[in-house]
């Protein structure tokens, strides 16, 4: 038996799952069932990221059921999402099932920076194709993970990007609020390796718990710095929260985030408040038009009842395009192994003003979209 095969049985083994013939662990060659083949994902529909998880997995199965609609070799594709919380161990666990179900072909976008630590390893091991991480860490992108497909671009360039502007424009003294997070921290030095790229003083830090329970503190602190601009690097509610508590001490303060900060739900929150934030952009506006993928995700949208658009389901809209691209060209014998090695075919696949390309090897990074945006009073993005 081949060590990985011996290995994984071994984990699959320790959890229970081999009692189950439904959730059996399950080889790369194994073929999938004639009828339906089934996608995995753990992700956060409650906890302190719930509002941008529900958006997302709005955004998957809107993706999905147009596939289904044009129909790939006869097989229905199904979303099996299973609820984490935003909690890691819970992340690992869900996985640890999706991956010894004989029917989960592949994974995707699972959430979190710290949830994708504990992941990619099971991955790695288990060789099971994995696309779009729901996290833009460059911590999470190493050549050895060959079986994941990463769609957006990194928080390395998001956060180089905002820097780039800001010194552009001649802001030069910035501070950063952020979470003691994974995510929080790499994007802290994200944004201080950017800033001595460009010869500039390192920005100063405040850093909020896991939970943002000291936001008044913070911002007060943050504000008698008196920085040009402050950066967040944190995702959610908690942004919305930080928002709220910078337009009341110090409305006049610029303030910059990156594309995971706000969901649809904090913005309409926020109202008026949200105007002048700039965010980073890894997908063309969602309320852009005159792309046709976009145009596409707000039919496929109205097709499933959301009236409502936003940066976070169109990414999950985008990610489920990009795995239903594989499964059309792994063919009707399909394997994890075949969906593999069709993911890592893709090349210039162009989804309608968004380019798609595995052609640098791994770590395999199939967009490098980069945008910046400005919030206005409604919501939306200026221009």
């Amino acid at each position: 038996m081949q060590r990985r095969q011996f290995t994984q049985s071994l984990v699959a083994a320790s959890t229970g799952l081999l009692l189950a013939t439904s959730s059996r662990a399950v080889g790369v060659q194994d073929p999938m069932d004639a009828k339906s083949v089934t996608i995995g994902c753990s992700i956060g529909m409650t906890g302190a990221l719930a509002s941008l998880g529900k958006e997302l997995k709005q955004g998957l199965d809107a993706g999905f059921a147009q596939a289904n609609a044009k129909g790939i070799h006869g097989r229905e594709i199904k979303l099996l999402a299973l609820d984490d919380g935003y909690d890691a161990a819970r992340s690992e666990e869900n996985v640890r099932k999706l991956i010894a179900d004989a029917n989960v072909v592949s994974l995707i976008s699972c959430m979190g920076t710290a949830n994708n630590q504990r992941i990619l390893p099971l991955v790695d091991e288990a060789q099971i194709p994995y696309v779009a991480p729901q996290s833009g860490a460059t911590s999470l992108r190493k050549a050895e993970y060959r079986s994941v497909f990463h769609v957006r671009a990194s928080y390395t360039d998001e956060a180089q990007r905002l820097a780039q502007k800001l010194v552009s424009m001649g802001i030069t003294e910035l501070a950063v609020v952020y979470q003691d997070t994974a995510f929080g921290r790499e994007f802290l030095a994200d944004v201080t390796k950017a800033m001595a790229a460009a010869k500039q003083p390192a920005p100063k830090a405040f850093k909020l718990d896991a939970q943002g329970a000291q936001v008044a503190d913070v911002v007060g602190k943050a504000v008698a710095a008196k920085p040009n601009a402050v950066l967040l690097g944190t995702a959610g509610d908690i942004t919305a929260t930080l928002v709220n508590e910078f337009k009341k001490v110090s409305p006049s303060t610029p303030l910059a985030a990156t594309s995971v900060a706000l969901s649809g739900d904090n913005l309409r929150q926020l109202g008026g408040k949200a105007s002048g934030i700039a965010l980073s952009m890894v997908l063309p506006d969602a309320a852009r038009t005159s792309y046709a993928v976009v145009r596409d995700y707000q039919k496929a949208m109205r097709a499933l009842g959301y009236q409502e658009f936003s940066a976070r389901s169109f990414e999950g809209y985008v990610n489920a395009r990009v795995l239903a691209e594989g499964l059309e060209r792994a063919g009707r014998d399909l394997t994890r192994a075949k969906l593999r090695n069709a993911l890592a075919g893709i090349r210039s696949n162009d989804l309608g003003g968004l380019s798609i390309d595995y052609a640098s090897g791994a770590p395999y990074v199939g967009s490098r979209f980069l945008d910046l945006g400005v919030m206005g009073a409604n919501g939306k993005f200026v221009g």
